[in-house]
């Protein structure tokens, strides 16, 4: 039955090549270890397996083997399997045959794809994958941009410098292209180090080691890139303007951080400890500004060891391997020859590379013990740093506080008038604090000098053993040679005793061979010579000759022995002398040594004798200041009590009268926006009442000169609103609201009497609309006015004053009179009037205000009497340079017409040129008006 179910089997192989049986292995062989190194088992992948695929890749010149086999994995379906599937491609695109980065380019969508299917699951493996598949991608693309650089990144700098050629233009996008590769291995260390839970899956657990396996393969290409990227950077500052690089430089810096921190993340980590020996990175960047600075870089190497071979079988290996022990060998072959002779040089030889090899690793472990050391006490350096910083803080905060303190008191005691006692107690404070400052220091070097002759005992008797440790070596190998001598000697005497045993034999056996060979030659004179005896006695010379060759070599044997043990009585002889004089010498040196630690020890004892005593004084000086100074502090702290209690009163004394000057100031606030606003309105009304002032219907103005008055009234309230906003913010700009109300109730006035005295000269019709829009617009002035005095916003009531001031402006703009509405023939006459009843106006003012001049000296005195004369004063004065301007402007007005009239009229003159004898009309109206108001 056996039989036939072989049948099959053997008619089926019978049919196929051994290329085809070889390549179904080894697809059977790649199968077993792909899906044994991708597996949902949430532990590291194991680099045995990862070793056969990527020998695999190798053997199938690229990954498309590995690629055929990867998607029938459950990728989609399990985090865990997707994870190591990311690991195990990085290291095929590392260490695979150069084919499997051009393989692989073409599944970079795929890789897209699992990134966004897995990066919407937020916890987990989800995000660690999508980073993952990110840095994969871009590194497949770094690759595929420059295919001259290989998959480890791993090239020497004239390779690079080949690679980048002479044009500035590559070494900047290569340095792009880098720094990118390298923003995405941070982007992955970083989430795999914030997805680690530090109380159940650190660095010590399957599923911690799981997430930090490919972290070794980030630092292996991150110190690559960094070192590539710093080379280009400085060479792009060779040939281009720092301001072009600035973004690389920014660039750098930030990842120079990320980077720092993650070599010191993963130093930290115990997994690590015995599979990558992370590199560091100096304290500062390099400062790419500075050309010279480039000497200073070193590149960062992280030494992977070799994996130990491991000593189980593998019982998962699929293929028998073929037997060639030389037991077996021999058993079936057979072996013709005796063993060979072990040579001595061979077997030293294999010592001293064993001793070599144990050397070895044991400098690669004292090496990785240092680093491990010196990353302790960095660690340790980083955390007294911080401890030193919190310190200083806390110091500064301290000191601070005392001086915001000393303040206070030395307000305090300003104020109670005890400045004599606190200069007395700082005085004494100062001198107690420079005498323990003193003390301190003095104790300080007598603490160095013990610690600087306790580390010079401890060289010395560090000396002391090492050549003690040297003496006794030597005398070791002293007493080996002297062995190894008395060995060959006994050895030489043995030879000796066998050789002479051995001649002594062969002499015996030469004598018995001889002696039979005379009885033989007796015999044969004697007997007849038979045929064999003469082949005995053949037999019998061979024999003889045959002992005396053996005799002649064993003396020969005897000879080089003598000769060698006299070379070695001579080595031995050389050695002993050797050694005496090393004794002497050591034994001097060691008297040397024992008589400076002798005077070390007693400058030491002295020292520590002087030190101990003057320590004790200064002890005894400090307990004496230090209660001084408690008996000090003791009183300024009742002191302080007082002062504190004073100054507390004092702060409540103040914040009661700063609350009550702040309660007057605002009602003072009130009452001058109240007054402001009360004398404003007065104005305002006063000029509204001017429309039933039978008195003032004399008094005209022009629909120009309204305009005129009408336009600041605008501006006026901008002003208003905006100075009223800002007090409303910051209550003491209240100078600039009190001057914008008196602009605005003096404008509004103004407007509002020069708009009743222009309805004066209107028609009927026109007129009374004209008053109607003056009394409006001096109504929406009071309400803006009465808004303000409440406090409130006053913006609605601005825009509803300043639309019924347009309104007034468009009335006062269909007033303005066309020159076709005068007469021709009447404009000279009527510049002619204007201009002297401009002239009798100032006259009559100016006569008004010296009235006014005289009755205010009879009826006040005193500031009211200096302040009105001063602003009487001011008027005349003005009055006079009106005078002034008119005669002026009359002597031009004449000059004008005499040189610009030729041969024509005056009248005629003024007719042609309308529009200058409209203006002067305007600012002749404009003067008279103003003199008017001013009284």
């Amino acid at each position: 039955m056996s039989t036939k179910h072989h049948i099959p089997r053997v008619i089926g192989s019978r049919g196929k090549s051994s290329t085809d049986i070889e390549r179904e292995n080894f697809e059977k062989n790649q199968t077993v270890a792909i899906n044994k190194a991708i597996n949902n088992q949430e532990t590291p992948v194991k680099e045995k397996h990862v070793r056969i695929t990527i020998l695999g890749t190798f053997t199938d010149n690229g990954a498309g083997m590995f690629w055929h086999i990867a998607n029938r994995l459950p990728v989609q379906g399990n985090p865990i399997v997707c994870w190591k599937f990311c690991h195990v491609l990085h290291k095929i695109l590392r260490e695979g045959h150069p084919h499997s980065i051009v393989d692989s380019y073409k599944y970079c969508s795929h890789l897209n794809d699992l990134g966004k299917l897995w990066g919407h699951l937020r916890e987990g493996y989800g995000k660690l994958i999508e980073n993952y598949c990110r840095l994969l991608i871009q590194k497949l693309r770094f690759h595929k941009k420059n295919m001259e650089i290989p998959g480890n990144l791993k090239m020497s700098d004239d390779q690079f410098a080949k690679i980048c050629g002479s044009d500035v233009n590559n070494y900047f996008e290569i340095a792009v292209d880098m720094l990118d590769y390298m923003d995405e291995i941070l982007t992955l260390q970083q989430s795999v180090f914030s997805s680690l839970d530090m109380s159940r899956s650190n660095s010590m657990t399957s599923s911690g080691q799981c997430r930090l396996a490919p972290l070794i393969l980030c630092i292996q290409d991150s110190c690559q890139l960094y070192d590539y990227i710093v080379k280009s950077l400085f060479r792009l500052h060779s040939s281009l303007p720092p301001d072009t690089l600035s973004g690389h430089r920014d660039r750098f810096v930030a990842a120079y951080k990320k980077l720092k921190q993650f070599y010191l993340s993963s130093s930290n980590l115990q997994y690590f400890k015995h599979l990558v020996q992370v590199p560091y990175l100096p304290d500062e960047p390099p400062n790419f500004l500075i050309a010279s600075d480039f000497s200073k870089h070193v590149k960062p190497e992280a030494v992977v060891p070799e994996p130990e071979p491991e000593n189980e079988p593998d019982t998962d290996s699929v293929a028998d391997l073929i037997d060639t022990s030389e037991d077996k060998f021999d058993a079936a072959f057979g072996n013709g020859f005796g063993p060979p002779e072990p040579d001595e040089r061979d077997m030293l030889i294999e010592r001293l590379q064993r001793k070599i090899q144990f050397l070895k690793s044991e400098i690669e472990r004292i090496k990785f013990e240092d680093q491990r050391i010196i990353s302790a006490q960095r660690e340790e350096i980083a955390k007294l740093e911080k401890i030193l910083s919190e310190l200083r803080l806390s110091a500064d905060k301290a000191l601070k506080e005392n001086e915001s303190t000393k303040k206070r008191l030395e307000e305090a005691t300003a104020n109670a008038g005890a400045v004599a006692k606190l200069a007395e107690a700082e005085k004494h404070a100062k001198a107690n604090e420079e005498k323990f400052k003193k003390m301190k220091e003095i104790y300080n070097k007598l603490r160095e000098e013990h610690v600087a002759l306790i580390r010079k005992n401890a060289d010395t008797t560090k000396k002391l053993e090492a050549e003690k440790r040297l003496v006794q070596e030597r005398e070791q190998s002293i007493q080996e040679s002297k062995s190894q001598m008395e060995r060959l000697e006994n050895e030489r005497k043995v030879i000796q005793e066998s050789l002479q045993q051995s001649a002594d034999q062969v002499t015996s056996q030469l004598a018995e061979a001889t002696a039979q060979n005379t009885e033989l030659l007796n015999k044969r004179e004697s007997v007849p010579t038979l045929a064999s005896d003469q082949m005995h006695i053949q037999h019998l010379e061979n024999q003889v000759k045959t002992l005396e060759e053996t005799k002649s070599s064993l003396m020969s044997q005897l000879q080089g022995s003598e000769e060698e043990c006299e070379s070695l009585q001579a080595r031995l002889e050389a050695l002993e002398q050797d050694k005496h004089q090393s004794e002497e010498s050591l034994q001097l040196q060691i008297k040397n040594t024992q008589d400076q630690l002798a005077s070390l020890k007693d400058e030491m004892t002295t020292t520590e004798m002087r030190r101990k005593n003057e320590i004790d004084s200064l002890k005894s000086q400090l307990e004496d200041a230090l209660s001084e100074k408690a008996a000090k502090e003791e009183q300024f702290k009742k002191e302080i009590e007082d002062l504190q209690s004073r100054l507390s009163q004092l702060d409540s004394d103040k914040e009661a009268s700063e609350k009550r000057q702040r309660e007057d100031l605002a009602q003072l606030h009130r009452d001058l926006i109240a007054s402001a606003v009360k004398e404003g309105r007065q104005f305002i009304n006063d000029a509204m009442q001017q429309v039933e002032n039978p008195t003032h219907i004399p008094v005209k103005c022009t629909a120009e000169f309204l305009l005129l008055r009408a336009e600041p009234v605008l501006s006026a309230l901008e002003n208003l609103n905006t100075s009223q906003t800002e007090y409303s913010q910051n209550q003491t700009d209240l100078e600039s609201l009190l001057k914008t109300i008196t602009s605005f109730s003096h404008h509004m006035g103004d407007c509002v009497i020069h708009g009743i005295a222009t309805s004066h000269s209107a028609q009927l019709e026109a007129a009374e609309e004209l008053a109607s829009a003056c009394q409006t617009a001096g109504e929406s002035g009071l309400e803006v006015l009465s808004s303000l005095e409440k406090g409130g916003s006053i913006k609605s009531e601005v825009e509803k004053s300043a639309e019924k001031i347009r309104q007034l402006i468009k009335l006062a703009e269909d007033l303005v009179p066309k020159m076709v509405d005068v007469k021709e023939k009447e404009i000279g006459d009527l510049l002619e009037n204007e201009m002297h009843s401009t002239s009798s106006a100032i006259e009559q003012a100016a006569k008004k205000i010296e009235e006014m001049l005289h009755q205010t000296r009879k009826d006040m005195s005193g500031v009211e009497l200096t302040v009105n004369e001063s602003i009487l004063d001011s008027c005349t004065g003005l009055m006079q340079a009106i005078k002034v301007l008119l005669v002026k402007s009359q002597d031009l007005q004449k000059e004008i017409v005499l040189q610009g009239r030729g041969t024509a009229s005056v009248k005629e003159f003024y007719k042609k040129n309308h529009r200058w004898t409209e203006g002067l009309l305007s600012a002749a109206k404009a003067v008279g008006m103003g003199a008017t108001s001013l009284l």
